[in-house]
């Protein structure tokens, strides 16, 4: 089994993966987390290393020819990213939206060193930065909108749901 599991900004795709691959005992990647190390490697934040993929195509080439591998190579396994469900195409898709206000204060809350923000107006504009971003890259690079739920199997809203919640949900879709 592989699933994708893609979605907008602080909708949870890090943790729901995290508890989902040790629920259904897969391996797990992270196409963000992968990202973010990219950055710190080059001295940038995530914002920076978005802002530099949308004059430069490496930033996200290198990241989506990672996974593309991972799809030819292996098998049972869930992978988080916006692309993942298009690079990984026989997976069991899923989308987790959440609202901007929720999603950039969960960012906030997160408290990862290269997305500190200092108040919520802040993490939101940065939210708003991050979401246009990956729409100008994906639209520029491959023709596609990273949001368009036309392309998944599950689709979720996670804003006013527990994490327990959405993992259940999510799961029964699976299993089902």
């Amino acid at each position: 089994m592989i699933i994708t599991i893609s979605g907008k900004p602080g909708s949870g795709k890090n943790t729901v993966s995290d508890i989902l691959a040790k629920e259904l005992n897969l391996e797990r990647y992270s196409v963000g987390n992968y990202r973010r190390e990219m950055a710190r490697k080059r001295g940038l934040t995530i914002a920076e290393l978005n802002a530099l993929g949308e004059k430069e195509d490496f930033t996200d080439k290198e990241a989506d020819n990672w996974q593309i591998e991972i799809g030819k190579t292996k098998d049972n396994f869930i992978i988080d990213g916006k692309l993942s469900y298009y690079f990984i195409p026989n997976s069991l898709k899923v989308f987790l939206n959440v609202s901007p206000e929720i999603g950039s204060r969960r960012i906030m809350l997160h408290g990862r060193i290269e997305e500190r923000m200092n108040n919520e107006q802040e993490a939101l504009r940065l939210w708003h930065e991050r979401y246009n971003s990956d729409i100008i890259r994906y639209q520029k690079y491959y023709g596609l909108n990273p949001h368009d739920k036309e392309q998944f199997d599950f689709i979720l809203d996670t804003s006013y749901r527990t994490i327990d919640k959405v993992v259940e949900e999510t799961l029964g879709f699976i299993r089902r």
